[in-house]
């Protein structure tokens, strides 16, 4: 839809996988970096040469920055937001500004400049420890973490949009998305990073609880086909691979394809308080596939492969710090 696209958290994780993706598709990309003094564009420094994507360095808190931030374009990927759920319990209001604000302040622009599309990015962790699985778009949502309460604030906002104001607004709800560039903060490159450091004994938090692993490139186009999607307008929709794993299996399967044993010591440290943690998640993802043929292209082993292959290269491992908690 459009050639036009505004990608904010652009310089994250998910954001730079579809920022690039974006440009591999032939698009024209405005990708919002957040505004920092060291003058880093996080993951979008290897693209930053490219012809057809512009950069903007700022702040999703500013209602004014915005306003002139989704200027001109057709589609907007709304990706910006404070995620890690540990540093969430010791700074709650950070998580209301720039989830809850911030997103009211890029509604608020995409309606006053009559923006086409509003992709806005949300998280299984909205819906807490499952009360069924595989989990759907009507079970409930649950807030867990002060994290997860923004989002849910975050999601009530955009949604708010929709029926006020006729802003064409999808809600896109990703599971655990894991790949190349991944936070050092998630259990994946926390597992991996620690193996190749040698480590015999890694530290990991809670080893039963279950998760729906999607590969970054798959969550990508499930965003992208939403965008393109009229029937998906209003709505919201889970992104996931629908299958599910235990930590403990997880390590074992990354254990395995590394070639190592590895013994796991539990961290209290890396331990949710016992309300907050989040047991059990699977996707429910037959929404996204009779909207839009969604057909995710990586099971967890071929996905875990990449992702070790591209934390195995030296100039990708030296920018993570194994033997540092990063909450």
């Amino acid at each position: 839809m459009g050639n036009k696209i505004l990608v904010t958290g652009a310089d994250g994780f998910i954001g730079s996988h579809l920022v690039e993706s974006l440009l591999n598709d032939g698009h024209k990309v405005k990708a919002l970096s957040y505004y920092n003094s060291f003058n880093s564009l996080g993951w979008l420094e290897g693209l930053r040469h490219h012809k057809h994507l512009e950069i903007i360095s700022g702040d999703i808190r500013d209602v004014h920055f915005c306003q002139n931030l989704a200027k001109d374009v057709d589609v907007i990927y709304h990706l910006a937001s404070l995620i890690a759920i540990p540093y969430s319990y010791a700074a709650p209001q950070s998580y209301i500004d720039t989830n809850v604000s911030g997103t009211l302040n890029i509604a608020q622009a995409a309606k006053d400049n009559k923006v086409k599309r509003l992709i806005h990015l949300s998280t299984s962790e909205v819906y807490g420890t499952a009360q069924y699985v595989p989990i759907d778009e009507k079970h409930a949502l649950q807030p867990q973490s002060p994290y997860s309460a923004s989002k849910i604030g975050a999601d009530a906002i955009a949604m708010s949009f929709y029926h006020s104001f006729d802003l064409p607004v999808t809600i896109a709800r990703p599971f655990n998305s894991y790949g190349p560039r991944q936070s050092a903060r998630a259990v994946i490159p926390t597992i991996i990073t620690q193996v190749l450091d040698g480590k015999d004994e890694i530290k990991l938090g809670m080893l039963d609880s279950t998760r729906d692993f999607t590969y970054v490139s798959d969550t990508c186009n499930g965003l992208k086909l939403l965008a393109n999607c009229d029937k998906a307008v209003g709505k919201v929709v889970n992104i996931g691979s629908g299958a599910e794993i235990s930590i403990k299996n997880l390590v074992e399967l990354i254990a395995e394809i590394m070639g190592k044993n590895i013994r796991i010591a539990t961290d209290k440290a890396r331990l949710r308080p016992e309300s907050s943690e989040v047991y059990r998640l699977l996707c429910d993802n037959t929404a996204l596939k009779q909207l839009t043929g969604f057909d995710p292209q990586h099971d967890l082993r071929a996905g875990l492969e990449k992702t070790i292959e591209w934390l195995s290269k030296p100039e990708n491992k030296q920018r993570y710090k194994a033997d540092v908690y990063n909450v």
